[in-house]
């Protein structure tokens, strides 16, 4: 683990390579699972604010999961997600263009409609955050539908956590993503 401010960074997230490949998988990632996407509490509050401003972007199937169940639910462990279609399909805020999946949110997002992009564990993946009162764990996500992002990611030597810069800085700040940075250059210098 590396230690950076207040969280503890995999060592996988440096070693493991990643580069998603929508071209192989069409972001199948947002239809499968168990449940929809983890949101964080506040993410509650942005996602009922926001879905007036996106609802025409959503497939009907979409907005009648949202009409049922709310702009997020609880799962069946308590924790707090998107909803999905028919209780465990897709999330509720898939579209789809040309085969391959598409988040309504991010959608309106790049159209200027929404100032926030989606959440952040959407934006995340395959980190996944553990927290803890005194401290976050961030954790490489292995999934077998992911396979197509890993070889992709070894073929362009692009570790995770260069993969996922912009939302890295987006959960954390520049200033944790430079530290994250530097403990990486200072483990190899030490390792060589």
């Amino acid at each position: 683990m590396i230690e950076v401010q207040n969280t503890l960074v995999h060592e996988d997230l440096i070693s493991e390579s990643f580069v998603c490949n929508l071209n192989k998988c069409k972001g199948i990632c947002c239809v499968e699972g168990d449940s929809g996407a983890p949101l964080e509490h506040a993410e509650k509050a942005i996602l009922a604010d926001i879905y007036p401003k996106i609802k025409h972007l959503l497939a009907p199937r979409g907005i009648a999961a949202i009409e049922e169940y709310g702009t997020s639910v609880l799962d069946m462990d308590g924790d707090l997600t998107t909803p999905c279609v028919d209780g465990n399909k897709e999330c509720a805020y898939v579209t789809f263009e040309n085969g391959i999946t598409k988040c309504a949110i991010e959608k309106a997002y790049e159209q200027g409609l929404v100032d926030w992009p989606k959440p952040i564990s959407c934006h995340l993946y395959p980190i996944r955050i553990t927290q803890y009162p005194e401290f976050e764990v961030l954790n490489y996500d292995r999934w077998s539908i992911c396979s197509d992002a890993c070889s992709f990611g070894r073929e362009l030597k692009v570790p995770v956590y260069q993969f996922l810069k912009g939302p890295l800085i987006r959960k954390y700040g520049l200033e944790w993503y430079t530290q994250l940075e530097q403990s990486v250059a200072n483990q190899e210098t030490t390792t060589l």
